[in-house]
């Protein structure tokens, strides 16, 4: 049953306005000065992001974001408003998209759905992210709560969990993957967003030992709920319990290491070189973090990544595109909005 007088908020990171230094400088601000991005006290923060980042990283970002812009601009954000068009056509109901950091904002988003049915009551937040992390889900739900509080404290706010071993999003994820690997390859590699181990230490103080015990993620465990290690790894059992890939056909790695910190291992970059240099030939990658293809998937590793690893030997790369606006994908989400809202 669809519900009227409800809304569907789909969240993501975000993306700069425009590839040209003055806007990524802006959105790289924004997003480098979020207390769960740099988990540092404030001054240090600052002092690292303005001092230490914004006079020299924009424009090397900018650089790899005109790699990946299309005519509709951000692919993220243009993958995201599909997205959004295509459940309202499904669900009959409001559905907008909405960023942490950029345009269109989370703030927007609310505005938008508010203004497309002045009575809603609620709004279920969808964060895009299947996995938990501090840095993605834990500060988009910070964020939408703190808008509600601040202009519309009589929507009541539903938050879907991570759903990174959810048998229809698993699903989805082999459905967009088939042809890729029916194709042929030597090797898979699962590449997930990196995090510093201290994030996942500060999330859940009990998974301190997730980081030094290699087969403790693999156990079930009620703390697992926020344990990101724990989940990329449930996730990358599950796609290959559906696919029956053996365990010398795959490994999983971790990308957008940044910093000195002690980030998760390995890390992809390092991992696109050994792979090459043991003789692996035939490359597919695959980015189950991400849901819709963003400067992670089609530069770092779609450009850099490639380029990485038949320098060291590789031949043929593939990148398996991210869900984005997958004929499944949709029907997942679309199915995910009903039952929560029963």
């Amino acid at each position: 049953m669809d519900h009227p007088r409800r809304g569907i908020l789909l969240a993501n990171v975000g993306s700069p306005d425009s590839p040209a230094v003055p806007d990524v400088r802006r959105y790289l601000g924004q997003f480098l000065m979020d207390e769960r991005v740099i988990d540092l006290p404030w001054p240090l923060r600052k002092f690292i992001v303005s001092g230490m980042i914004l006079p020299f990283r924009p424009r090397q970002s900018a650089e790899a974001y005109r790699a990946i812009w299309t005519d509709e601009g951000s692919p993220l954000i243009a993958i995201s408003q599909r997205v959004a068009a295509a459940l309202r056509d499904r669900l009959a109901m409001p559905v907008a998209a909405g960023m942490s950091y950029g345009r269109p904002s989370l703030a927007d988003g609310i505005n938008e759905l508010r203004s497309s049915v002045p009575g809603a009551h609620e709004v279920l937040l969808v964060p895009m992210f299947p996995h938990y992390a501090m840095s993605t889900y834990e500060s988009v739900v910070v964020a939408a709560r703190k808008v509600l509080l601040r202009t519309h404290r009589d929507l009541k706010l539903i938050v879907r969990p991570p759903f990174y071993e959810d048998p229809d999003y698993i699903d989805a994820l082999v459905m967009a993957a088939q042809e890729h690997l029916t194709a042929g390859f030597d090797h898979l590699l699962f590449s997930y967003h990196g995090l510093p181990e201290r994030h996942i230490r500060k999330s859940d103080p009990t998974r301190s030992h997730c980081l030094s015990t290699p087969d403790c993620c693999t156990t079930p465990s009620p703390a697992h709920a926020t344990c990101y290690r724990a989940q990329v790894l449930k996730t990358t059992a599950a796609f290959v319990q559906r696919t029956g890939l053996r365990s010398d056909q795959y490994s999983v790695a971790f990308q957008s290491r940044l910093g000195r910190s002690r980030w998760l291992e390995p890390c992809t970059s390092d991992e696109l070189v050994r792979l090459a240099q043991a003789g692996v030939k035939r490359l597919v990658v695959i980015c189950p973090a991400f849901v819709a293809d963003c400067l992670e998937t089609l530069e770092e590793i779609g450009i850099r990544g490639r380029e990485s690893f038949r320098a060291a030997g590789g031949s043929e790369f593939r990148l398996i595109p991210c869900l984005n606006d997958h004929p499944r994908w949709i029907e997942v989400l679309s199915g995910w909005c009903r039952s929560d809202y029963a």
